[in-house]
């Protein structure tokens, strides 16, 4: 029989077999002990341990049947983003593609290598490229992050190391270098790195064209050494290898500005009969869906960059009526947000029909996207937002007249402000 007691009658760890009053405490078992110390240990063991598994066993575990298809993939979108449908199909397709790369089987005699479809997408502010990523990475399998390439600066400078891009990923992966390798990023405002000019300057483009340079390796494909906590706040630290050539890139960017480089490419606005014949068949309220690769290296994006990022789509501005749809149908649009916020006090919200249509026109007459369309619910709403619930009420309804009131107090305040 085992003695859990040590010479002097306390009771022992059963693992270093050290007293009770030699350690921090003891956990007791059936038949044995165990002290705090035995038991960190034991634990970054086990850890370390079913990390070698998880690794060896793969990230991926989807077999090509139960991959989501592109058409599923966009029904799941066509719950919350209304339109948008060329930019949807293009992403979808991505995605997936993106899911049978992982599934290839490199021992094929046919040598033939999938590569990656690193994706490109166009669109005013406010028309729902972040909100696409975000809403897709619902339904992914693999580790997905959204980053910003605003606050990336070239090595040695103020700002982000690109390599930044891939710590988050590691992050989103648990720090599991396998699971990031096979994962997703999306790059906004790619728009703001595009190179500042053409003309040679003494001063370094450190956020432009240097931030470019330095994002090819990384979209192409490569063994990329990563600082799991950041570069240069923790200088000494153990830098991670990662391989970049299975991970996928879509990028967004407003692109403020580049409908007149499509024009002039277009030509619209050249004189004699024949031109006017010929650009009658464009139509300039939506230009971006003429948009080509020679368009965004006028706008300032470095021809290798541009090779790097094949698929190249668009999304429309915003009209009137899908502005409308965007108030009140997706699954979490704004209004439906406002009405579930008020049933968390019990009271029961309700707005009058004319009220959505002011709304989008407020929206549609500051040229704001979407994302006017919550700024002017925000002003009308926070009055009521204040007060209700404080008061006795178990519903409140929305007319008109008050939303008008509303609205023209808010612009007023702000011009007394100036």
């Amino acid at each position: 029989m085992t003695d859990y007691k040590s010479k002097t009658g306390k009771n022992k760890c059963s693992f270093c077999g050290r007293p009770e009053n030699q350690v921090g405490f003891l956990i007791s078992g059936l038949n044995a002990f165990i002290c705090e110390s035995c038991s960190e240990q034991a634990y970054e063991i086990a850890k370390e341990a079913m990390g070698a598994d998880k690794k060896a066993a793969g990230p991926f575990k989807l077999s090509l049947e139960q991959l989501p298809k592109p058409a599923a993939i966009k029904s799941h979108l066509d719950q919350y983003i209304i339109g948008q449908d060329e930019a949807k199909r293009y992403l979808c397709v991505s995605v997936y593609n993106h899911y049978k790369r992982l599934l290839q089987n490199t021992t094929n005699e046919d040598d033939v290598e999938i590569e990656k479809s690193n994706i490109i997408m166009v669109g005013s502010t406010g028309t729902g490229k972040t909100l696409l990523a975000r809403t897709i990475a619902k339904i992914l399998h693999v580790p997905f992050t959204i980053v910003d390439a605003t606050v990336l600066t070239e090595a040695g400078y103020v700002g982000e190391d690109i390599e930044s891009i891939l710590t988050r990923l590691l992050q989103v992966a648990d720090y599991n270098v396998n699971e990031a390798e096979q994962g997703i990023v999306f790059i906004d405002e790619i728009d703001k790195i595009a190179r500042k000019s053409d003309n040679p300057s003494i001063t370094r483009d450190v956020s432009g064209e240097g931030v470019q340079q330095g994002l090819l390796k990384l979209l192409e494909g490569s063994i990329v050494n990563v600082p799991p906590q950041g570069g240069r706040k923790h200088p000494d630290q153990k830098m991670i290898p990662v391989n970049t050539k299975n991970i996928l890139f879509i990028c967004g960017g407003a692109f403020d500005g580049i409908e007149k480089k499509i024009a002039q490419r277009l030509n619209t606005h050249v004189v004699g009969f024949g031109a006017a014949q010929q650009s009658a068949q464009v139509d300039r309220s939506n230009m971006l869906q003429y948009i080509a690769p020679q368009d965004l290296k006028s706008f300032g994006l470095i021809p290798e960059i541009i090779g790097r990022l094949p698929v190249l789509t668009y999304l429309n501005p915003l009209d009137r009526d899908a502005l409308r749809a965007i108030l009140t149908e997706p699954k979490n649009s704004i209004i439906k947000q406002y009405i579930k916020l008020f049933e968390m006090d019990n009271i029961r919200l309700t707005f009058d029909e004319p009220v959505f249509d002011y709304i989008v026109d407020k929206a549609v007459e500051y040229k704001l996207g979407a994302r006017g369309l919550r700024s002017i619910v925000e002003a009308i709403m926070m009055d009521v937002m204040f007060d209700i619930p404080s008061e006795d009420k178990s519903e409140y309804h929305l007319t008109l007249d008050y939303a008008k009131k509303q609205l023209e107090k808010a612009n007023l305040s702000r011009l007394q402000v100036a």
